[in-house]
Formats: structure tokens, C-alpha cells, sequence
């Protein structure tokens, strides 16, 4: 039966290329997702400024007793001691010790910008390594060497002036020399003293760049620095994870990697199995002939299933073989993509081996093979004597499995709608998605009885408005309601899913934009380029004619600590999960003027010193007055007494913190933005005017109306919405070529049916406006359902973000949907009915008898 089967793919080359297009694209896809998971798991991010270094020791990213599960999200720093120790162990030629900046140039010339840069100090240069080009090494505090292709954009040659904004301040410095290196371009080097400084962190470290001795055991060495280091929360890094000491948020943005992967490569994967099964099923119903004739002269029905799957294995096994080829570049285009959108930092480097390979090839071989032995089961067990009426009649559209399976994905969709209702709004997307997918697929199997009942529905408006044309169409779909029903399926699946997802995209940038302007209650906010504005602003802003509140506002993730520790056992397997907890430091005496946090009891006013207010529902058992255990954004334990509790809007619920606390444990030590609200009565042009004249004190400050606030508030919603849009690009594209493949393939296999009808008298016109009728029709059928399976799914999601069941969105993004399907659906079918309508009516027939 193998034989034949291969012999009989020429004679359906039109079901080989419609299941060899599903199969490809779906395995190229889920192989570059298994790409992406295993870089996520991998995080590999070759070095650049510290590559000369073998070892690279930094702070421990991770949560003490996680097991690498929890990670901080500030930098943890060194103290500047452990070099001076790790110089003295046996193999160590040198320890050099690393910190970075953020500050930004102004060269002062006429229409020239200014430049964010990164600077660091003089001795960790030959680290990259740099050399100078030009000029001479920083050697005091009022000299910087710039990265030459720095100097080139901003128009500086040695011995110019520049100014440096950095640490809430502005430095008055002369380019001492230019030099050239493998890291970033924009980058300066200060004096070992000045970078410390500028830095912020005096007695503090980044990085300590290791080199060993000639002949040394590397991993003896970093032993003995793990050793040196005692109870230290240090990192030593060797190989491609010296990376992560240039750039922590790779530690913490893989795990999104991974995360996005499953979640793009399972979306993905279900929607190959839909595609694939779709486009076996209805290659295989339209041989339904074929399968009769061959149980009528005696074929068994093992030897049936045996023929279907051969052509499916051959097909599969060529389709997924060719996929492994363009499988990676599709991952590392999306790592790519997701880096330029700053979903994960660009330093990752993407690393798969074989296991994506497998399973990518695996999933679409199993999914190929089903689909195929589900299809063939049908004609497999049907009785000879009934095989030819069985074909011509097409009466069975259920049978028992497949009413099982189709109510076990509407109870799972049920299910997943209920708990996506009852959850946070900001996590509701996580158990949406999945019942988009529950929803299409028991849709999907139950399609041909709701084909069915769509066709009975729009039979007589059909026929009264199109006649005979109509009569024809609704005749043919209910007589072949399987074929009906696999042409509707792909319809559905690209209108439901891209309906679905986009309004859940933009009903959950609506929720985030309502609860930030709900929370905010200042009229301007203070910003500044120079990384960020020194804490004693806010007493110099508060004291400002006009100024009603003014407050700091420090953003930072940290985690709630059980009241009693973790058993060292647990601690030991990684099983801790601490609560996490978004946190923000604010000014006591203007935090309420500022924002809409309010006390539900306790007062804000007590915000000072080791103190915290909790949300009221994430308070974990606390009362007033008790001590609170904390970890920081740095990996700082600190034990707070709870002074306040606070409501929130469920899902975005904030510890508030003193911001002089909190500031000194974020990367930047400084305060990134100060709100203020005016009194009543004051002219706001007046007083945004005030406000900018502090400028002159702080080079870089800027003064942002509410409204601009806003603006930037939701731009950062767009660049997180980014991802989502890019995910739903790849998969709705790929069900977009399945619904044009499908409809290429229900309407060429019907070759025969046409030149009967030619035959018989009826024009190529006709014929025409009798698929026109029939596209229609499937393309209705299908964004009804399409239109079914969004609105189950997005219902109860804006119940949960929005609190109202209408999802937000705008109206031409649903428009936009409908008419994209209902021109595919029409013009695809029209446009292969007119190719197969260009041979001859008697060739066509005897070719087929």
C-alpha cells in the first residue's frame, strides 16, 4: 500500500501542496520558537567590554533559595574590598575592578544633540580591550577619553570642552584623548576616582574583571574566588554568561524569553494542528470517490489507512525535513525583532541545538499523522456495499469522539473564561489567550453541524437574493457539508484569533492607562536627561510659589518575606517563592496631593525612615505596627514597619516606601521624576515656568504637563504591545495562508463538478456567480464563528481589566477583520475557479472517469 500511495500523489497534486504548504510554514515556526525557549534557558550573551577578561565575578542576580526562579531586578553590587582579596589568590594576575554610568554628553555646539552615554572608569578600558588612538589617558578629574566613533557622531576632537550631565549634575570636562574597542560606541572613560564619583556608590563595585596567570586551572580559580568570597551574593561567570555582567537584565529578561517562547510556540503549535488537520481532512474528504471505489473491489480497511497515511508520512516527512532549514532563521528573526522592540536586551545571543529540531519536526509529524489516521477512519470503516452512496451523500458530519473531544475544549474554554473573569487585570491575558484556542478547537470539531445550521440560517435570504446561483450554492454546501465545513475552519480560525488577540492587546493597554491616570493627581512632572534628579529637589521644588504637593516617585520591583524563614531544606531544593511586590518611594507630605493613594488605615504622613505602607489585599496577615521582612530591588533585606495600608485598583497594587529609602537601592541611586501639583488658582504656564528655572541649577531638567505624562506612560504600553503585535503577526499570517490555501484546494478539486456543469449547458459565468455565492457563504460562516470564539474569549477578559463586558478597541480594527476575510474568501475561490474553468468540459470529465 506504501507503493501506491506514493504512485497515487501525482494524481492530487492539489492536496499535496495545500498539506505540504501547512506542514512547512507550521514545523518552521515551531522550530524557531523551540530555538528561542532553548536561548532563553541557555542565555548566552558572548562578552564585549569585559572580554579580555577569562572571569568575570558580579553580584548574584538571584533570590537566595529559588533556585534561579526569582531574580532581582536591580544591579547587586560588590563591595570594592573583594578585588583587593581575589589579586591575592593563587593563579590571579590581576583583579580590575569595573562600574558603569549613565550620563549624558552636551558637546555645546550649534545643532549638535546631546548623546546618552555610558561611562566607566580608566582601568577597566583594557578590559574590551580599548587603546588609545589619540591622545593621552584620563589622569585627573577633569578629563574624559571618548570612544572614537563617539567623538565622530558628536563632533568632538581632543582637547575640546565638553559637558557631562551625570548623577542629578553637570561636570565641566576636557577630551583628553580618543580611543578605539569592542564595546558599545557610546562610551567615555573617567579617572578610576571621578567613575566612582560619578557613580554614586562610593566603595562599590559592578564587576571585577579576573585575568589569570599563564598556565593557571580556570576552574581552580574560580573556586578559590567563590571561596574568597564567603557568604557574599557574588556571581563568577565564565565562557558566554560573562555577558550577564555587562548587562543584568539578561538574567531577568530570559526568563520572559522563555516564557514568551512556550507561549508563541504553543499558540503556534495548536494552530499547526488546526491548519494541518483542517487541510489533511478536507484533501482527504475530496477522495472520497476514490476511497469508496477501492472498498467496493476489496481494499481492507487497514489497507486504506495504510494508503492515506503513506501519502501523509511521505509529504510530512519532506515538508518538515525542508522546515529545518529556514526553522532557526525564523528564531533568530524573532529574537532579533524582540530585541529592536527592548523585550529582551540585544547582548543575547541565540543558541539552539538539536532538541528544537526534534521536537519542532516531531510535533508536525505526529500532527500530520493523526490528522491523517482521523480522516482516513471514517472511509476505513464503512461498509463496501455502502461505500458509493457514502461518497456521493457525504451524511455523516459526527461521530462519538469527535463530540467528546468538541465538549472537553468548550467545558476547558468555559472553565478558563470563569477564572479569567474572576482575575487580576493585568494577568488576565495569560488564561485568555488559551481559551481562544480552547474555544476555536471545539468549534472547529463541532464545524460541520454548525456549518449546518449557518447555511440553513442564510438559505432563503441567499436565494432570494442571488436565485439560481444561490439555490446552487446552498444545495452544494448542504449536500457536502464536510467540505463546507473544512473550507469554513481556516475562516474562523484567522478571524477569530486576530479579533481576539487584538482587542485583548488593546483592552489591557486601556486597563493600564486608566489606572495610571486614575492614580495620577499632579498637574506636571519633573524629568531630567542627566540620569536622574538628587532627592534634597524635592524640598527646593515643594518651596516653589504655586506648588500645592510635591513628591518623589521611585519605581522598583521587591519581594514580601514570610514572617517566619524558609526551612533550610526548602531553601536547599529552590522550592521558596517569596511574594512579589511592585514598589515605589514617594514623599510622605506630598504623596496624597500627588497621587490617589489614600490610607484605609494608619497615614501616609508616617512615611519616613524604615517604614512601608501595603496594598490592603497584599498585606499578608501584617497589622499596624509590625515589622514587615523585605527584600529590595538589590537584593537588600531590610525589616520595615508597616505604618498604612492602602486600597489599589485590583492588579495594580503598590508598596509605598520613603523614597529616601528606596532610592539608594536602584541602579541609579537617584530620583527619575518628581510630580507636583499647583495650588488652586495658579496659572500653570506661570508656574511650569518657575519649575524650568531651576534648569539652571540642573542642566537637563525638563518640566512635562500632565498630559505629556500620560503620553509617555501609554508609549511604553505600546512598546510592551509591540511583542504581542509581532506574536500575532506570525500566527495570524500563518492562518491567514491557511484559509488561502484551503480555499485554493476546496475549489480546484472541484474540477470535475465544473465541467459537468459546463457540459450540461451552464456558462463560465455561471459557474462564477455560483462560487461567489458559495465564498460568500463560507465566508460568513466562518467570521460568525470567528466573531463566537472573540467574543467568548473577550468577554470575560474585560470584565476583569475594564470591569464592563464591552472589550476597548477601536471599531475599525473589527471592520478592518471582516473585510480582510471576505476579500481573501471571495477572491481566492474566484480566482482558482476561473484557472480551473479555462480547460476543456470533455478532457476535464474522462480524465476524472
Amino acid at each position: 500500500m506504501i507503493r501506491i500511495a506514493l504512485r497515487t500523489l501525482r494524481f492530487h497534486k492539489g492536496g499535496f501542496i495545500a498539506s505540504f504548504i501547512a506542514l512547512f510554514f507550521g514545523a518552521a515556526i515551531v522550530i524557531g520558537c523551540g530555538g528561542l525557549f532553548e536561548t532563553g534557558l541557555r542565555s548566552a550573551a558572548p562578552p564585549g567590554r569585559l572580554g579580555a577578561a577569562p572571569i568575570v565575578v558580579t553580584g548574584d542576580q538571584n533570590h537566595p533559595g529559588t533556585g534561579g526562579q526569582t531574580v532581582f531586578t536591580e544591579r547587586v553590587h560588590l563591595d570594592a574590598s573583594l578585588a583587593t582579596t581575589i589579586k591575592t589568590l593563587p593563579g590571579v594576575a590581576d583583579a580590575v575592578p569595573d562600574l558603569s554610568f549613565d550620563a549624558t554628553v552636551a558637546p555645546g555646539g550649534a545643532g549638535v544633540a546631546p548623546v546618552k552615554v555610558t561611562g566607566h572608569g580608566w582601568s577597566s578600558a583594557g578590559l574590551a580591550p580599548y587603546r588609545l588612538t589619540e591622545g593621552s589617558a584620563p589622569a585627573g578629574p577633569g578629563q574624559v577619553v571618548l570612544d572614537a566613533r563617539l567623538a565622530a557622531k558628536a563632533g568632538l576632537s581632543r582637547g575640546q570642552r565638553i559637558q557631562l550631565l551625570v548623577h542629578g549634575g553637570a561636570q565641566e570636562l576636557t577630551v583628553s584623548g580618543l580611543a578605539t574597542g569592542t564595546g558599545d560606541s557610546d562610551t567615555l572613560f573617567l579617572s578610576d576616582p571621578s567613575a566612582a564619583q560619578a557613580g554614586g556608590r562610593p566603595g562599590k563595585l559592578d564587576n571585577i574583571g579576573v585575568l589569570t596567570t599563564p598556565g593557571a586551572d580556570r576552574g581552580q580559580v574560580v573556586a578559590e574566588i567563590k571561596k574568597a568570597a564567603g557568604g557574599s551574593p557574588v556571581s563568577v561567570l565564565t565562557g558566554d554568561k560573562r555577558g550577564w555582567a555587562e548587562n543584568p537584565s539578561i538574567v531577568t529578561d530570559s526568563s520572559k524569553l522563555v516564557t514568551l517562547a512556550s507561549v508563541f510556540g504553543g499558540l503556534s503549535a495548536m494552530v499547526t494542528v488546526f491548519v494541518v488537520s483542517s487541510t489533511t481532512g478536507l484533501s482527504i474528504q475530496q477522495r472520497q470517490r476514490e476511497m469508496a471505489l477501492l472498498r467496493a473491489i476489496g481494499t481492507t480497511p487497514g489497507q486504506l489507512r495504510r494508503l492515506i497515511v503513506g501519502e501523509t508520512l511521505f509529504i510530512a516527512v519532506v515538508a518538515t525535513g525542508l522546515a529545518c532549514y529556514p526553522g532557526p532563521t525564523v528564531g533568530k528573526w524573532l529574537l532579533a525583532a524582540f530585541a529592536r522592540g527592548d523585550v529582551v536586551p540585544d547582548a543575547l545571543a541565540y543558541r539552539a541545538g538539536w532538541i528544537p529540531m526534534v521536537t519542532g519536526v516531531g510535533a508536525a509529524l505526529l500532527t500530520a499523522l493523526g490528522a491523517a489516521f482521523i480522516s482516513a477512519r471514517g472511509a476505513a470503516r464503512t461498509r463496501p456495499t455502502e461505500a458509493l452512496a457514502e461518497a456521493s451523500l457525504q451524511r455523516k458530519w459526527v461521530s462519538a469522539p469527535r463530540l467528546i473531544f468538541a465538549l472537553l475544549f468548550l467545558g476547558g474554554g468555559t472553565t478558563l473564561a470563569l477564572v479569567t473573569a474572576s482575575m487580576a487585570g493585568p494577568t488576565a491575558g495569560s488564561t485568555a489567550t488559551p481559551a481562544a484556542m480552547l474555544w476555536t478547537a471545539g468549534f472547529g470539531l463541532l464545524g460541520p453541524g454548525l456549518a449546518k445550521v449557518i447555511t440553513a440560517v442564510l438559505r432563503r435570504p441567499l436565494r432570494a437574493l442571488t436565485g439560481l446561483a444561490g439555490r446552487l450554492a446552498t444545495l452544494n454546501a448542504k449536500a457536502r457539508i464536510g467540505r463546507m465545513a473544512g473550507a469554513v475552519m481556516p475562516v474562523m480560525l484567522a478571524t477569530g484569533l486576530a479579533t481576539a488577540l487584538i482587542y485583548l492587546q488593546t483592552t489591557q493597554s486601556s486597563g493600564s492607562e486608566r489606572a495610571f491616570s486614575d492614580n495620577m493627581r499632579a498637574d506636571f512632572a519633573i524629568t531630567t536627561v542627566s540620569g536622574g534628579l538628587p532627592l534634597s529637589l524635592v524640598d527646593t521644588v515643594q518651596k516653589q510659589p504655586g506648588v500645592a504637593a510635591a513628591s518623589a516617585q521611585i519605581s522598583s520591583l521587591g519581594y514580601l518575606e514570610p514572617r517566619t524563614p524558609p526551612s533550610q531544606s526548602k531553601i536547599d531544593e529552590g522550592d521558596f517563592e517569596p511574594t512579589e511586590m511592585p514598589m515605589q518611594g514617594v514623599t510622605a507630605e506630598g504623596v496624597t496631593g500627588t497621587t490617589a493613594f489614600r490610607a484605609t488605615t494608619g497615614s501616609l504622613d508616617d512615611l519616613h525612615g524604615d517604614s512601608v505602607a501595603l496594598p490592603a489585599s497584599g498585606a499578608g496577615g501584617f497589622k499596624l505596627g509590625d515589622t514587615v521582612p523585605m527584600r529590595l530591588g538589590d537584593g537588600a533585606e531590610v525589616s520595615l514597619k508597616l505604618v498604612a495600608t492602602v486600597d489599589a485598583r485590583r492588579g495594580y497594587e503598590t508598596a509605598l516606601l520613603p523614597a529616601s529609602l528606596l532610592v539608594q537601592h536602584t541602579d541609579a541611586g537617584l530620583v527619575p521624576q518628581i510630580t507636583v501639583t499647583a495650588k488652586p488658582g495658579t496659572d500653570p504656564a506661570q508656574l511650569e515656568q518657575n519649575l524650568s528655572a531651576l534648569a539652571k541649577q540642573h542642566p537637563g531638567l525638563a518640566v512635562l504637563p500632565r498630559a505629556t505624562v500620560s503620553a509617555v506612560h501609554q508609549s511604553q504600553d505600546d512598546t510592551q504591545a509591540w511583542m504581542a503585535y509581532l506574536v500575532l503577526g506570525v500566527v495570524v499570517g500563518y492562518a491567514t495562508i491557511a484559509l488561502v490555501n484551503t480555499q485554493v484546494l476546496a475549489t480546484t478539486e472541484r474540477r470535475r463538478e465544473f465541467m459537468l456543469q459546463r457540459l450540461i449547458g451552464a456558462t463560465r459565468r455561471q459557474v462564477l456567480r455560483m462560487m461567489t455565492v458559495e465564498a460568500i457563504l463560507v465566508a460568513v460562516a466562518g467570521l460568525v464563528l470567528g466573531v463566537l470564539v472573540a467574543g467568548l474569549t473577550l468577554v470575560p477578559l474585560s470584565l476583569s481589566v475594564l470591569g464592563s463586558p464591552v472589550p476597548e478597541g477601536s471599531p475599525w480594527i473589527f471592520a478592518t477583520v471582516v473585510v480582510a476575510a471576505f476579500v481573501l474568501t471571495l477572491v481566492t475561490t474566484l480566482i482558482s475557479a476561473a484557472l480551473v474553468l479555462r480547460s476543456r468540459p470533455g478532457a476535464a470529465v474522462g480524465l476524472r472517469e
